[in-house]
């Protein structure tokens, strides 16, 4: 547990540094020209849902079955033929797409038609990036790629947002800069793979074909890509929609406050990088004991951190918003925070359900959840697209119930399969501690400058969970707020 908390922890400072860059993006740049940040954030979560079909499941093959392909010496072998994958893939996919607005020209009204010189080739980058992302977790190697992976993007909008709307240059000036963030973080990869353990190229399949192990990879990679895609969709698709059938200046408003909301999700992505290989092995050993335990564990400490995370935000936002440019717009999409933020905070407490499913031998079993994910939260959104009028509200509405039921599902069949489970009283104790830390912060009296509230309720919400913890001995943070710990996260 100490090399994951480390390694998760380093991960999470960064993930916090590429979240104030956000922040301070979010606060006093965006806000200028909310339409145009819009689109921004349009471009890339519309590229993200298509990479799915371009890796084809190719970066978590070479997760599984790194263990094998390594003994052997291979490794470097399957991470070669992983990359020249990549390229047919997505040549492929610009074949059947081009084919495909051809033959219904309709298509060609959409806003992915009016921007594909930028986003697909913006795909190929980030597909590549995602086989090294992966290829180095194997290492246990997350901090210095999560560089690649968390600042680039925050570089990448707020460079071309001031190129665009400050220094006076063109749309696809700034757009050209935005691309050329991501080949940046393309090459980054490449050279610290490299680095670290000197790349091989070796396109030989001769290894692959002997007992038919490509067909193993392959079945692997299918299934794993039907799920990754849905999950992708499920995540990416409301900027697409809202984009499309709303507004870009919605969209801006959307993203600027699911950005805010997302940093208590932030350890998450840090933990599951460190814990999957750790999770195999477990699953190969048939440990469940272990697993259970590993379960619960990581589960709670994702909950109490995002818990009080949440806390502060919530009671802090009011105030925030107010010193930004479009401040009354953002308060009254407030409950759009709230909802987004229980939901995220319901999915920190099922902890690592998916990825146990995935690394197991029921790994097929994650495109039927997927998929029904991916087409409950489209239909949720047309739904409340077209039978109401709550706009972006309904979007959250919508991610929060598919997202919701999504783990659900999965908290049941882990506990059939494996008998772990993720919940536990103690977050209920929790729950309990920061509902009530949020009432006697909004109860108490306002200062006359909201400057000093934006940091004065928050401080109380610390201040308050942290001596309930202590009585109620809920999460052990005794065991990382000491000396040898912290001193261990300077140890890379």
């Amino acid at each position: 547990m100490s090399v994951v908390a480390r390694q998760g922890i380093k991960y999470s400072i960064i993930g916090y540094l590429g979240f104030l860059l956000g922040t301070f993006s979010a606060i006093f740049i965006f806000p200028y020209d909310m339409e145009f940040y819009g689109k921004l954030r349009y471009i890339l979560p519309t590229a993200e849902m298509i990479v799915p079909i371009v890796v084809f499941g190719l970066s978590f093959s070479n997760v599984k079955f790194f263990s094998k392909v390594n003994a052997d010496g291979k490794h470097h072998n399957m991470l070669s033929l992983s990359l020249l994958a990549i390229f047919i893939n997505f040549a492929i996919f610009i074949g059947a797409y081009f084919l495909l607005n051809y033959l219904f020209p309709s298509l060609k009204e959409s806003r992915l038609w009016e921007m594909k010189r930028l986003i697909l080739p913006m795909v190929l980058v980030l597909a590549l990036s995602s086989v090294f992302n992966k290829f180095l977790t194997n290492y246990k190697r997350i901090v210095v790629p999560n560089i690649f992976e968390n600042f680039v993007p925050k570089i990448a909008n707020l460079g071309a947002f001031c190129l665009f709307f400050f220094m006076g240059f063109a749309e696809k000036s700034a757009y050209g800069f935005f691309f050329m963030m991501f080949v940046i973080s393309l090459l980054g990869y490449g050279f610290y793979t490299n680095r670290f353990e000197k790349i091989k190229p070796d396109f030989n399949l001769d290894y692959f074909k002997k007992d038919k192990f490509y067909s193993e990879i392959f079945t692997y990679s299918l299934f794993g890509f039907l799920g990754n895609i849905g999950n992708y969709i499920a995540i990416r698709i409301d900027n697409f929609m809202i984009g499309e059938y709303i507004s870009f200046e919605e969209n801006g408003i959307y993203s600027n406050i699911f950005s805010i909301i997302s940093i208590i999700v932030v350890p998450q992505m840090g933990l599951f990088n460190i814990s999957a290989p750790i999770i195999n092995k477990v699953l190969a050993n048939g440990d469940y004991d272990e697993l259970d335990r590993f379960h619960k564990k990581t589960s709670l400490s994702l909950f109490f951190l995002g818990l009080v995370l949440f806390c502060c935000i919530v009671v802090g936002f009011p105030y925030l918003a107010d010193f930004m440019k479009n401040g009354e717009d953002l308060r009254s999409a407030e409950p759009v925070l709230w909802i987004l933020g229980f939901a995220m905070l319901f999915d920190l407490a099922t902890g690592f359900n998916g990825h146990i499913i995935s690394l197991s031998k029921f790994y097929k079993f994650n495109i039927v959840v997927m998929l029904i994910l991916a087409v409950l939260t489209i239909s949720l959104n047309m739904i409340f697209l077209t039978y109401t009028d709550l706009g972006i509200l309904g979007f959250a509405v919508a991610y929060a119930i598919s997202l919701s039921l999504f783990n659900i599902i999965k908290i049941v069949f882990n506990y059939v399969k494996f008998k772990v489970f993720p919940l536990g009283i103690e977050m209920m104790y929790a729950l309990i501690l920061g509902f009530l830390s949020i009432n006697v912060a909004i109860l108490l009296p306002d200062f006359e400058h909201n400057i000093l509230n934006l940091f004065y309720k928050p401080s109380v919400v610390l201040i308050l969970l942290f001596i309930g913890n202590y009585f109620l001995k809920i999460y052990p943070l005794d065991k990382f707020l000491n000396k040898d710990f912290i001193k261990s996260l300077f140890k890379f």
